[in-house]
């Protein structure tokens, strides 16, 4: 049986969420998968139709989502559905939604020098099925500065401060790029990397990236499944919602 994938793509047109939606999907059915791309988020208020595929992919940069909505995916994903974004579409869906950036793993909050800025990914040192043979590229697109998760697995990163802006007070540091991380028994993938569709054409690591990572989000389920893993270990915390 194919697995199954929900994109859902819409707020700011300016991250050409038409043209990212219809790669990922395409990624995607190269890989098996039966796609539904919707441009709307009320699919997300039947939890448990959301619950019966494998993956989510946000294709969704700013505007809002609504309480139920978030609760819905914060239960698919803690049930073993994957997560999986890039760039804005993700980590700059809904920003008044604290619950969406915990999921998530990190949160936009600049992009010093607008578009246009050229700057190095470094691929972390270490075994891992999503970079497993790749090495260091160079972007040149928006430079995301986010606000991310100490819990998160981080699979690539790139220097900061790249040009003068008021962060430049501080130390140098490793933004993350590309990470991983669990929510429940669901996984997480996201990257930094995509401001326009085109990004991943000039940078070819940047889609191979993104294809293993979405796969990678896509196999929690038929991992927990396979393990006997199941969520009542989170419950409790669930309730407090």
């Amino acid at each position: 049986m194919s697995k199954k994938a929900w994109i859902i793509q819409g707020g700011w047109h300016g991250h050409e969420p038409t043209l990212t939606s219809k790669r990922f999907a395409s990624l995607l059915e190269k890989n098996g998968y039966e796609t539904e791309i919707f441009d709307t988020l009320t699919v997300l208020e039947d939890l448990d139709a959301l619950m019966q595929i494998d993956l989510l992919v946000s294709c969704w940069t700013m505007g809002e989502i609504s309480d139920e909505q978030v609760k819905n995916v914060s239960k698919a994903v803690g049930a073993g559905v994957g997560l999986a974004g890039c760039h804005g579409g993700m980590c700059d869906s809904f920003r008044e939604s604290t619950e969406w950036q915990f999921i998530t793993g990190g949160q936009w909050v600049s992009h010093p020098g607008g578009d246009g800025i050229d700057y190095m990914v470094n691929i972390c040192k270490g075994a891992n099925p999503i970079t497993e043979g790749l090495e260091d590229f160079p972007v040149c697109s928006e430079h995301y500065y986010l606000h991310v998760d100490p819990a998160i697995e981080v699979l690539a990163t790139t220097r900061f401060p790249i040009v003068n802006y008021y962060h430049i007070s501080n130390k140098p540091v490793d933004m993350p790029v590309t990470w991983t991380k669990f929510w429940g028994l669901g996984r997480v993938f996201y990257t930094s990397l995509g401001h326009h569709d085109d990004v991943f054409d000039k940078s070819p690591n940047a889609e191979i990236m993104m294809e293993r990572g979405m796969l990678w989000a896509g196999e929690g389920k038929q991992y927990a499944a396979d393990h006997g893993l199941t969520t009542e270990r989170f419950e409790n915390s669930a309730k407090m919602y």
